[in-house]
């Protein structure tokens, strides 16, 4: 089969790397997560990765002790360079070429981001590992991977969670609730959909940016997804299915 997508940006969350204990990096989820991202490296797919830090360090938890919000955010974007390096080391085990590049200035442990040399990287056939956020305080890494994303020219965000794509309600506590392969912009706004948060959707609602929600932990979803399965997950462009 071939991949309909050239390019995609995967939004993973800093506890994706977290494992059972909820906190911290686990080398065996890394090594799960590069293994992953390693399947649709295989078919030929350019991939950009955003990551997150909430495994180690979330900035509300140090405002909720009098922090100040700037402090707290540089150290949450710090804590997403940690996670890059991790996710790097274990792509590089699994015999995938990596880059960590930051919007934090680290130049003894990761490039800088600079974003032709993003996609260059991108186009010689390695995965990329953004991380340090935007450098900013007060966005979040939603609101990078959208940027990114459209930076990098990818033709897709998709975002990785537990969740096997957006649903009319939760579907942990309604067995009746229905899964959409398809939605539009509108249409999420309008149902409340909780997708990306609000700064980040809007950026790709306002750039024509598909989205994607997935269950990454689900066998071979990312795969399937990017060979345009529409069993896994929910795509979220500028056309979607009546509600």
């Amino acid at each position: 089969m071939i991949p309909v997508y050239k390019r995609i940006l995967l939004k993973l969350s800093g506890e994706a790397l977290a494992g059972s204990q909820g906190c911290g990096i686990d080398p065996d989820r890394a090594k799960e997560i590069a293994m992953k991202i390693k399947q649709v490296y295989d078919s030929g797919v350019q991939v950009g990765v955003v990551i997150g830090a909430g495994n180690l360090w979330r900035g509300s938890m140090g405002m909720e002790h009098g922090m100040d919000r700037t402090t707290a955010d540089h150290m949450g974007m710090i804590a997403t360079v940690m996670n890059g390096l991790a996710l790097r080391d274990a792509l590089e085990r699994s015999g995938v070429d990596a880059r960590v590049q930051t919007a934090v200035q680290m130049n003894a442990v990761a490039e800088p981001y600079i974003r032709l040399r993003a996609i260059r990287h991108l186009e010689k056939g390695r995965v990329v590992v953004i991380a340090g956020g935007l450098g900013d305080p007060y966005f979040t890494t939603d609101t990078a991977a959208a940027l990114r994303a459209m930076e990098i020219k990818a033709d897709i965000v998709i975002k990785a969670t537990k969740v096997n794509g957006v649903y009319s309600a939760d579907p942990k506590k309604n067995p009746d609730a229905v899964r959409f392969d398809h939605l539009n912009y509108d249409q999420v706004i309008a149902s409340k959909f909780e997708v990306m948060d609000m700064t980040a959707f809007t950026l790709c609602q306002e750039n024509n940016m598909p989205i994607m929600v997935l269950n990454f932990w689900s066998d071979d979803a990312l795969l399937k997804a990017i060979m345009g399965d529409r069993s896994v997950g929910t795509v979220i462009s500028d056309e979607g299915t009546l509600i």
